[in-house]
């Protein structure tokens, strides 16, 4: 079976872009939340998002116009270019047909949706652009860094809302172990949006001033926007190059819970055949894992549902287990947030650092983990979980190794 692992990594977050960048603002537990600035929130309860600041797509575009394509597609491209440079891969010099790119979004293009009502509502359908409708699908973005970049491999978007860059790291995988590509760039985008915003206030589910997963008086997520991509190649590819590796992906599952459209299964049942269907396919067993990177939103709800399967699953040793939330930092980057959340389990697993879970103040009897509360910790883990969990009861778990040369 061939052996796959992770040679570059591609980061734009609202804590910082760049993979030094954003390991350095991670590990210091520095957060990312402000108040909301890119529409007028005054309309809404809640004004606090992580959003990326001073972001310059044209820094990171060669092959297309910025204002030819949304953000999303913009914070994509911008975050396969890094990945490509740090994974120190001349596109020139490979060939295109054999590397796919496969990207995980919850929203897509959502701001050509709300361009689309803005003008509807201040004049007429006559008045909407005739190019605009066909900038929105959610495929676009996987499209765009493949046009960047010249790549004519399988290329394709999976929409799992906030699961799909663990679903599309997880696609990637099997391209690789296939011979269906000889290297990928996989990972998650999505822009900060007024949809996603007025749906999650509505829902009641955000929080008034900072995330605080796990805490007993937390009170919500909070809405963010980045990108995160990966590069992917075999083990004997990345050897005959002389490439750094990061990690080793050893496996992965995915489950649907089948239960409600928004809420979790009471009892985390998709979670922890996620988790358990990851951990087969690894051939490791509980007891090997050494860190959980957390789903972790903040509202009282996922918590603790989190809590109940990591509990079912590993036992006694749930409550000594390290499981953090790096939300609790970034706040929620919906589609991006597991493929930044599996770039930061490259990094433990390359550093020995696990980051923390900040604003951490009270426990909760209802969960009962060690989630590395507010300073980053020195563990060394060798086997690590990546889980993530969304709306419509999709759940996918990766499984991540430190790199052994022996």
């Amino acid at each position: 079976m061939t052996r796959v692992v992770i040679t570059g990594i591609g980061l734009i977050t609202p804590i910082g872009s760049g993979r030094r960048n954003f390991w350095a603002a991670l590990i210091a537990g520095r957060s990312g939340i402000g108040q909301v600035a890119s529409f007028d929130s005054s309309a809404f309860a809640v004004h606090v998002g992580g959003e990326v600041r001073d972001f310059a797509p044209e820094q990171y575009l060669r092959s297309q116009a910025p204002e030819s394509m949304g953000r999303g597609s913009q914070l994509g491209v911008a975050a396969a270019r890094m990945a490509l440079e740090d994974a120190g891969v001349e596109v020139q010099s490979i060939n295109g047909t054999t590397v796919g790119v496969c990207m995980g979004t919850t929203s897509g293009e959502p701001q050509f949706v709300e361009r689309y009502n803005d003008i509807r509502k201040a004049s007429s359908l006559d008045a909407v652009p005739s190019g605009l409708p066909l900038k929105y699908p959610c495929h676009v973005i996987p499209g765009r860094i493949a046009f960047e970049f010249g790549l004519r491999g399988p290329c394709l978007m999976i929409p799992t809302a906030c699961a799909a860059g663990n679903f599309a790291i997880g696609c990637g995988f099997d391209w690789l172990r296939s011979g269906e590509a000889d290297l990928v760039l996989a990972g998650g985008a999505d822009p900060f949006s007024r949809i996603t915003y007025m749906g999650f206030s509505r829902l009641g589910a955000i929080a008034p001033e900072r995330c605080q997963p796990f805490d007993r008086d937390r009170q919500g997520m909070i809405p963010g926007e980045g990108a995160a991509v990966l590069v992917m190649e075999s083990l004997q590819a990345a050897r005959a190059r002389g490439a750094r590796i990061y990690a080793e992906m050893l496996g992965y599952g995915v489950s649907c819970d089948s239960h409600h459209m928004t809420a979790a299964h009471p009892q985390g049942d998709g979670a922890i055949r996620a988790m358990s269907a990851a951990l087969k396919e690894s051939a490791m067993g509980t007891g090997d894992i050494d860190y959980i990177s957390a789903h972790g939103t903040g509202t009282p709800t996922n918590d603790r549902v989190e809590c109940i399967a990591v509990k079912t699953l590993f036992g006694e040793r749930s409550s000594k287990l390290p499981m953090s939330s790096i939300k609790s930092m970034l706040g929620h980057t919906m589609g991006a947030a597991s493929a930044i959340e599996a770039a930061a389990c490259a990094l433990a697993l390359s550093t020995g650092l696990v980051p923390p879970t900040i604003n951490y103040e009270n426990p909760d009897p209802e969960c009962e983990i060690d989630c590395v509360p507010n300073q980053a910790r020195k563990i060394d883990p060798r086997v690590v979980l990546n889980n993530a969990y969304a709306f419509g009861g999709n759940n996918a778990s990766l499984c991540m190794a430190r790199y052994e040369s022996n």
